[in-house]
């Protein structure tokens, strides 16, 4: 078993609690699954010996496989459970096709966690996500009421939102004040070097009055900010798929005119990251650790040797200076100006 090693990681408190998470951490999005426990496990182990305490799924993820892979291999690896935090995400379901399968009813989420416990073989997650909001009529009371719930009953410690809007945020924590409930801690919104505007600017508002958390994922823009597709989207890379309607869905994307003029952008970030010595990647992920509102930032690996490259940006983090901030700022010119909201 991988020893932990805490010394070289930077943690963080998550949103305005006690709880401290590592600024990088492991998301199981897109690269874990069906068959993927080998794997899934020699990734973990590699995150675990460079200090990463925080390891994140969804039911929906691989149609719950993920949350089955990730209760596999904390079992095998038998860590202490107060070492590490875990959190999943409720909203989607996976499929079930009756009306209550999915959204953010008191129904769904109580059996959905229940379910994720089960699949995780854990008696308690720390922090449960609302995947999205329901915007389908479930009122903002039931959703605060079923999430207090499952805090007091012992089953989570903590809850949070995902792609939730600025005001839905506050209306939780409205809806938690008026009534005595417990209000989320922390997002896990999409935030790179080229979306910006929520995290940054719409978002403000709750860092300053409630140190809102946030739990970064896509942080390299799904691999557009590792540089690999400056040339093109070759054969062999995700988005060289053809068969995918989905991932030629987002190709298409990027091969507009605004989509190439961001691809742009990272032809140049790449000049400067070979200047520090480091990758484009790394780079990406510096960057966004400069922000003091990140609380950690979710990376995906579907290799040991990925993990440890993910996890050496902390080191060109600590080496940017204001000068490099103010170079990679002027390429990107898109930080967004919060008085413009409002």
């Amino acid at each position: 078993m991988t020893e932990f090693d805490p010394k070289d990681m930077e943690y963080r408190f998550l949103g305005n609690t006690g709880l401290r998470v590592s600024c990088l951490s492991y998301g199981g999005w897109l690269t874990v699954g069906e068959d993927s426990e080998k794997v899934t496990k020699a990734c973990f182990e590699a995150a675990w010996s460079r200090g990463v305490n925080f390891f994140d799924t969804a039911e929906i993820y691989s149609n719950g496989e993920c949350e089955v892979v990730f209760g596999n291999v904390l079992k095998s690896l038998g860590w202490t459970r107060s070492d590490y935090v875990i959190s999943t995400k409720l909203y989607f379901g996976f499929g079930e096709k009756s009306p209550n399968g999915r959204g953010l009813s008191r129904k769904h989420l109580i059996e959905g966690l229940e379910k994720s416990l089960k699949r995780l073989q854990l008696d308690y997650v720390d922090v449960i996500f609302a995947h999205r909001p329901d915007r389908e009529g479930v009122p903002m009371e039931e959703v605060v009421r079923a999430f207090t719930q499952m805090i007091t009953d012992g089953k989570a410690l903590y809850w949070g939102t995902s792609e939730w809007s600025a005001f839905e945020i506050e209306h939780a924590h409205h809806i938690a004040t008026k009534f005595g409930l417990i209000a989320p801690i922390a997002e896990q919104p999409e935030y790179n070097a080229l979306k910006r505007d929520r995290f940054e600017a719409e978002y403000k508002p709750l860092y300053d009055l409630y140190k809102y958390g946030t739990t970064i994922w896509s942080p390299l823009a799904g691999g557009i900010l590792t540089g690999k597709y400056s040339e093109g989207f070759g054969p062999g890379t995700r988005y060289g798929d053809q068969s995918s309607p989905v991932v030629a869905g987002i190709r298409k994307r990027w091969e507009t005119p605004e989509g190439q003029a961001k691809i742009e952008k990272v032809r140049k970030l790449s000049k400067i990251a070979e200047k520090l010595g480091c990758t484009t990647a790394q780079l990406s992920l510096a960057f966004l650790l400069k922000n003091k509102n990140v609380s950690t930032i979710l990376t995906g690996s579907s290799r040991a040797e990925q993990v440890y490259e993910n996890l050496d940006a902390l080191k060109v983090y600590r080496q940017l200076t204001d000068a490099d901030i103010e170079e990679i700022e002027k390429i990107l010119d898109n930080k967004p100006n919060y008085n413009a909201l409002f």
